[in-house]
């Protein structure tokens, strides 16, 4: 073996480090220790094999053949040798790879190409025969001592085989004026003889990761057999000198065809596939979850990215939480901001691309000479611009689901608003477009309207703001907002100037701090054009030291570039003592009352507010200063809140004090921003595929009434889950909407609530005769009033669902007189047209549902309270239909039919 190679294992010897083989055992990848490994990597793509998109060359030169014939007739002979030379040498150092592990990678998958290991058959002194070159050999010795010295594993992939190995040119640099590897025998000879070499030369190494044999085969038609063929052809050159290594398959169509790939014909195998601009849900990956449940094989994803950061924290969640390895691709680019490092591109450079395209002259050879050596020196990670963005979303984020600071942020000092909090979506931002899902709709979507400085959905443009960082924040959108943790040194009242610049009057931006207003809304005006910055002046807004989130609100649909925020100290008197907002708290049981000074009162009686929820006052539990902000009153609720509930607040004034003895005055029908999450309200009915997680089940058409999709494909463990909001304890009927072919099979309920699991029973599903013969199924259950994650588990499969509904059957009986029944309920008209009254003399409505003769609900009134209501009936067809009456004293089923 090589020495560089002999002395990085004397070393890891001596230092009594163990080797870390990594293998498949059943469907899982495992070390040595057998303890499962999911590989975390990135792809080091255009190093060995320059793609014209990563060159950004592509529509003058897409291929590498193509690059290297139109360079060479630019520059010369010696001068394209140079440059490869340079790039080769610069692409890929130690110091990369030194940053890919600190980065939280344990893995990275080298692309390479054929003709730096050998010579094209068309170039053999001898048909037939093989000549090694030392070169490639060389550039994976180096490449896999870094690696081993940082204990991350290193996957072999042969991006660009003899021959070609699909269409899609650049790909694997085919030429279609030669024959490609699936057209020669000479060139799949070649391959065989490659990897053969490969495994040879690195067959002891414990940092191997494993022989991607071929990646993203496009050709059509596949000859007979392939390519199963050649791939057990090199697995027999492979295993004839290395049986540890795993050999990682990918099929046809950009390696997602596997068609004559299975059965699996090694022990030591996994299948790869790769996954591009496509939804990121459990379903996505049923093709290939089937394939590893079916054989017992493991899966992994060779190549994924180019995408927004929103995508990739989903995508890389979807695989880790399904135990799926991924490579996220790639590792650099040229101009790019999808991938950790940038690549600048220089003037020289880009007029050799546009006279290539015949858009400009030909620059002269020192001219060229001197864009390609300004390149080959920027390709070098030192002059690349980082982008931790990029790796935050792919290593952090997947797993906590929080925002971070993405730089310190002083206060009293500047906030350059290009630099707010690293997370996703919804997390450190909300910005209206912020992911690609062209190859699931059909239909391209940019993420991103400035293409600058980050890779998140957030528009942002390079900017002319002299006082600014050189990029603003741009298409603002109505509710889109920005977080940015703050260092606050000293508790006080601050000034806040924001620079922004708009051709309009009418933008308003509001700001919050731990999501808790404390501005009113701010109008912005006219500055006369986009880069005609001017500062906007809110003064007095009181901060806590520490590190509060502040949040910028864009409100309304006036569009505006922001490039800055300044914090200074206030020396004017305290502002009048007022209310700023209230929202909902997200244990979706208390409201959030925020100030705009630090309250001074330290109890608060539960009285001193008054809250009403669709009109009706709640009981109030409690009332306390938030003990993490003085500016902010929570005011506790006896019972939870629905994401559909109108809420407001009252109170009487002078009990809650300030700084300076200031009182709060009267607060009068005040409102409270619902922003709960959005749950099905039980009783009511739930269509099973309106999971918002599930594994292992997918969805179909349905030809049951009412259309839409039902669940199917039921496995034991499967399970779907459901947000629910249950708005009374009691007995309820569980109507349960199956169909099963020729077995039975069994299903469980469980709520997950803030206690725990509790199961709410388990239910058999019987035998219609057929997948969408359906059948509504009765059952029993108690549920306790709450919030709750609602399971439904799989327990023994072979049946589709389509809905299921709790109806509310039993009122809290502690509350109803002994002996009590409930009064008759009149029902006019009926036959009905469009609306019907429905009466309860003596006693009070709670709720009514319409349902059709299957069951499910189609119109409901909820939180009624009221002797008498209407009911419009514009929105159902003519038919039969039961209606259900909830009152204090039980419930009543009447039948109307609307003509």
């Amino acid at each position: 073996m090589k020495r560089n190679l002999l002395i990085t294992s004397l070393i890891l010897i001596l230092s009594g480090l163990s080797a870390q083989n990594i293998r498949t055992l059943g469907d899982i990848i495992v070390d040595e220790n057998q303890n499962e490994i999911i590989l975390k990597g990135i792809g080091l793509g255009g190093w060995m094999l320059q793609e014209g998109y990563m060159m950004n060359s592509n529509g003058a030169a897409d291929t590498q053949h193509e690059f290297k014939e139109k360079l060479t007739a630019l520059v010369g002979v010696e001068n394209t040798t140079q440059f490869y030379d340079d790039w080769l040498a610069n692409f890929v150092t130690e110091s990369d790879i030194d940053s890919i592990a600190s980065w939280g990678f344990n893995s990275v998958r080298v692309a390479m190409h054929y003709n730096l290991f050998t010579l094209p058959i068309e170039e053999e002194p001898v048909a037939g025969q093989n000549t090694w070159l030392n070169k490639g050999f060389d550039m994976i010795d180096d490449l896999l001592t870094w690696c081993t010295n940082n204990q991350i594993y290193l996957i072999l992939d042969l991006h660009a085989a003899p021959g070609g190995q699909g269409s899609d040119a650049a790909i694997s640099d085919y030429d279609p004026d030669k024959p490609s590897l699936w057209e020669s025998v000479e060139n799949q000879n070649k391959t065989i003889a490659l990897w053969g070499q490969l495994a040879d030369r690195y067959k002891d190494e414990p940092y191997i990761g494993g022989y991607g044999l071929l990646n993203e085969i496009n050709w059509w038609p596949m000859p007979a057999g392939e390519p199963r063929n050649l791939f057990v052809a090199i697995t027999n050159a492979i295993r004839a000198v290395d049986q540890e290594h795993i050999i990682f398959i990918g099929g046809n169509s950009w390696s997602n065809d596997y068609t004559t790939l299975t059965p699996p014909w090694d022990a030591n195998m996994a299948y790869e596939f790769h996954k591009y601009w496509s939804y990121t849900d459990s379903g996505s990956l049923n093709f290939i979850t089937s394939l590893r449940d079916t054989h017992n094989v493991p899966i992994w994803c060779g190549e994924t990215g180019e995408n927004s950061n929103v995508w990739y924290r989903d995508a890389m969640n979807l695989y880790e939480t399904n135990g799926i390895g991924w490579s996220m691709w790639p590792y650099k680019r040229i101009a790019t901001t999808v991938a950790p490092y940038s690549i600048p591109s220089n003037s020289n450079y880009e007029a050799i691309i546009s006279y290539w395209k015949g858009e400009g002259p030909a620059p002269s050879v020192s001219e060229a000479m001197a864009g390609l050596n300004q390149l080959t020196t920027d390709i070098l990670s030192q002059n690349n611009t980082y982008y931790k963005d990029v790796v935050d979303a792919l290593i952090r984020q997947p797993g906590d689901h929080t925002n971070i600071p993405y730089t310190t942020h002083n206060v009293p000092g500047t906030v350059f608003l290009s630099d707010f909090d690293l997370g996703t979506n919804g997390v450190a931002y909300y910005d209206a477009d912020y992911v690609n899902y062209s190859l699931s709709t059909g239909e391209y979507q940019a993420w991103n309207k400035g293409w600058s400085y980050r890779n998140d959905g957030v528009d942002i443009e390079t900017s002319l703001d002299p006082l600014g960082n050189g990029y603003h924040i741009a298409h603002t959108e109505d509710g889109e907002w920005l977080k940015y943790t703050l260092n606050v040194e000293e508790s006080g009242f601050y000034n806040i100037s924001m620079r922004y610049a708009s051709t309009q009057s009418g933008g308003r931006v509001q700001y919050a701090v731990n999501d808790n207003v404390i501005t009113e809304e701010i109008s912005l005006y006219n500055t006369g054009g986009w880069n005609s910055f001017t500062p906007h002046y809110i003064n007095n807004v009181y901060l806590e030291a520490g590190n509060p989130v502040f949040k910028i609100q864009v409100v309304g649909g006036i569009a505006f570039n922001m490039s800055r925020l300044d914090f200074s100290v206030s020396n004017d008197p305290p502002p009048q003592f007022q209310a700023m907002g209230a929202l909902t708290a997200t244990n979706e049981k208390s409201i959030n009352l925020s100030l705009n000074q630090p309250v001074t009162t330290t109890t608060i009686d539960n009285t001193a507010f008054e809250v009403l929820v669709n009109g009706a006052v709640v009981a109030v539990e409690s009332v306390s200063v938030d003990p993490n902000n003085s500016l902010v009153i929570i005011i506790n609720l006896e019972n939870y809140l629905f994401y559909q509930d109108n809420i407001s607040l009252n109170h009487g004034g002078n009990l809650i004090s300030a700084l300076n003895n200031a009182v709060l005055g009267p607060l009068n029908d005040f409102p409270v921003e619902n922003n709960l999450t959005e749950r099905f309200y039980v009783p009511g009915l739930i269509q099973a595929e309106s999971f918002t997680f599930q594994s292992g089940l997918d969805t179909e058409s349905t030809t049951d009434s009412g259309g839409g999709a039902n669940v199917g494909w039921t496995d034991s463990n499967d399970y779907a889950e459901y947000p629910v909001y249950i708005s009374t304890t009691g007995i309820y009927d569980l109507d349960l909407r199956l169909a099963a072919q020729n077995q039975s099979g069994s299903v469980r309920f469980s709520l997950i609530g803030e206690n725990g699991t509790q199961i709410i029973g388990n239910f058999s599903t019987p035998v219609t005769g057929g997948w969408q013969s359906w059948f509504t199924m009765p059952y029993e259950v108690s549920l306790e009033a709450g919030i709750y994650t609602l399971r439904m588990t799989v327990v023994q499969g072979g049946f589709n669902i389509n809905w299921f509904e709790f109806i509310y059957s039993d009122t809290n009986l502690s509350d109803v007189p002994e002996n009590a029944t409930p009064t008759a309920a009149l029902i006019y008209p009926n036959p009905a047209i469009n609306e019907i009254t429905i009466a309860t003399p003596g006693l009070q409505i709670q709720s009514v549902y319409v349902h059709d003769i299957y069951g499910r609900v189609l119109l409901q009134k909820i939180n009624l309270n009221s002797a008498t209501i209407s009911m419009d009936l514009h929105s159902i067809s003519s038919g039969a239909y039961f209606v259900k009456i909830h009152t204090s004293q039980g419930l009543l089923t009447k039948p109307i039919i609307k003509n």
